[in-house]
Order: structure tokens, then sequence, then C-alpha cells
């Protein structure tokens, strides 16, 4: 299979998601099901979502526990195999390609920064050569003298010294390995990184320190970040859009600003309500009550009407599509239909 060539196209976004999916069977083995007569179960965890990313900025994809954002960006870099729909990096269709040579030019333009900094790290390696390895997967440097120099470079570019090479990651802070995996994705030089709940394993102080580092990084060298994360607060920090999931699906995807200020769906009304603030002590919350239905067996019509205060007959018997609205888009007939106060 031929390598596929960049699109030199400064105006498209870097990645587009067109109706992605990722389902995963978590049947019973077969006699079982033979001798229970019980069928196949299918786990929707990414239900047909579509959104981009301009080049520059950072989508935050936000939502409850179990909700998809993580099968998402495991499907972007490829760590999932997406069961349907299209992933296109700079007008390439990654998720069509099989053949391991024909993926690495892509490859190496995108890196993904994982939760957990104690286990992403091997504990076995010194701090020089987790970095150092993807330099050498991608043969960007053979020179010895070259690659101390960029693993150094790396280290001082996100807070470290170029003597904690020597070091194993257990000599560090949590703060300080999640710096290293950062530098770690900054090896090859990639212009998209998928950042995976990056600071959720870190302290409240050590994760604003995380956050600045990670803007700083954006605007030095033109990043692009895909940023997964439960945390309101952080992703109101961080991202230009927002995508809220609920189910699999996008419930609501909308420029950060006007999600924050004019939220849509009535279930980003409920998560926003939830977010803490000094200057409405005493206000009336309304609770986010209820349970996320089964990913198995998600409820017919809106996934939501069971929890949502609005939801009526169509609610309930029928799937609501996107529709645009300003600075995005929401999948609500209650949005829709102008049912919504305020």
């Amino acid at each position: 299979m031929a390598v596929p060539q960049p699109v030199a196209d400064d105006t498209a976004p870097l990645l587009r998601v067109r109706d992605l999916s990722r389902y995963f069977d978590v049947s019973p083995p077969l006699l079982n099901r033979l001798v229970e007569r019980r069928p196949r179960r299918i786990l929707k965890a990414v239900d047909g979502i579509s959104f981009d990313i301009p080049r520059g900025k950072t989508l935050s994809l936000v939502g409850e526990s179990g909700c998809g954002k993580s099968t998402v960006a495991r499907c972007i870099v490829g760590l999932h195999a997406p069961t349907g729909g299209s992933v296109a990096f700079d007008g390439n269709d990654i998720s069509r390609l099989r053949d391991r040579a024909a993926q690495a030019p892509i490859r190496r333009r995108m890196q993904m920064i994982f939760q957990d900094p104690y286990a992403s790290l091997n504990p076995r390696w010194r701090v020089f050569n987790i970095i150092a390895e993807p330099i050498r997967a991608f043969r960007l440097l053979t020179d010895t003298a070259g690659l101390q120099r960029r693993v150094d470079e790396l280290l001082r570019h996100v807070g470290l010294a170029p003597a904690d090479g020597a070091k194993f990651p257990h000599e560090f802070s949590g703060g300080q390995r999640q710096r290293i995996s950062i530098a770690r994705a900054l090896a090859s030089n990639p212009e998209f990184l998928v950042c995976d709940e990056p600071t959720s394993a870190l302290d409240v102080s050590v994760q604003a320190q995380i956050l600045n580092l990670m803007k700083d990084l954006q605007r030095e060298l033109g990043l692009t970040y895909l940023f997964i994360s439960h945390d309101l607060s952080v992703v109101h920090h961080m991202s230009d859009y927002v995508g809220v999931m609920y189910l699999g699906r996008i419930a609501e995807l909308r420029e950060a600003k006007a999600l924050f200020a004019r939220p849509s769906h009535p279930y980003t009304r409920l998560l926003l309500d939830t977010i803490p603030d000094l200057r409405h002590i005493g206000r009336q919350r309304a609770p986010l009550a209820g349970e996320v239905p089964s990913p198995i067996k998600p409820p017919p019509g809106c996934a939501f009407h069971p929890r949502c205060p609005f939801a009526d007959d169509r609610c309930r018997t029928e799937r609501p599509e996107p529709v645009e609205v300003a600075d995005g888009r929401v999948a609500c007939h209650a949005a829709a239909e102008n049912r919504l106060p305020g």
C-alpha cells in the first residue's frame, strides 16, 4: 500500500471524525449462549459521532464515566479499530490503514498522553530511554550525540533538568512523571496530541502547573489537542470547543465560551450546575439524578430521557439527530422545539 501524502491545506481541520462507532462483543462464551438460549450482547461504547478539530485548537470531550470519551481517543490513535465511520488526519483516512508502513508517517504526527503517569512509564527504564524511544522508533535521529541533545532539550522544555534523564520514574513525583510523559509525547515532533485525562491522577495544585505547561507548549509549538476529561473546570480552562458525550453519542458540540454561557442540551445544563460557584452561594441547584443507562441495552428514543426533566413522548420514542444551533450543534428534541426555559 502506498504511503499517503499529507494534504497541504492549512484551512482544513487537522482532524475530521465522521460517524465514528466502536462496538464491543461482551457476550458469554458460545456454549453458554447455546445452553441458556441467550443472544449476543453488544456494548455500543461509541455510537456514531462526528466532529472536527481545527489546527492549533483544543476540542474537549466531557461526560460521566462510561460515556465513551476514552474509547474515542483510542480509536483515533489506533489502539482500537473503529467498527464504523472514518477518522481523517490532515486529509488522510487513517481508519482504513492496516499496513504498519503506511501508518508510520501519520502516527508520528500524533501522540497520546495517558491518564496515569504511574502506570504509563516503564519502571525499569531510565528517563532518557523512555523519552528517546519514539525518536529511535521513527528513526528521527541515529547518532548518540544528537539523541542526547534532543532528550536534554525535551527535558528542559517540560521544566525538568537534563540530569533527570539518568533517573528512574520512581524517583519523581506524580507531576514530574506527567512532565516526562509529555516530553515523550513531544519526542516525535507531533502536531496533534490526544490527552486522556492527563491531570486526573494529580493533586489540584499540580494539575494547574501541568495544564499551564500544556497551554504554553500549544502556543509555542502550534499543537492541536483532543482533551478528554470529566472535570468541567479543567475543560473550561483548556478548550476552544467542547463536545458533551452521553452514552456513546455527542449530545452537544459548541464553542467553549458559548457552551458555558448558554448551554442548549438539558444534560449540559445539569452538568454545568454541578460546578461550585462562589458568586451564587445558596442558589438552588437541580441535582443530576439517576444512573447512566447500560450501553448494552440503551433506552429507546433519546438516551437521556429517563433523567431529563423536559422529556415528552417524542423523546421516549425517537432518537434525536444533531441540529445546527449558534456556535455548534445539539441533539435534543426539546432544544430544537424551543421547549427549554431560558
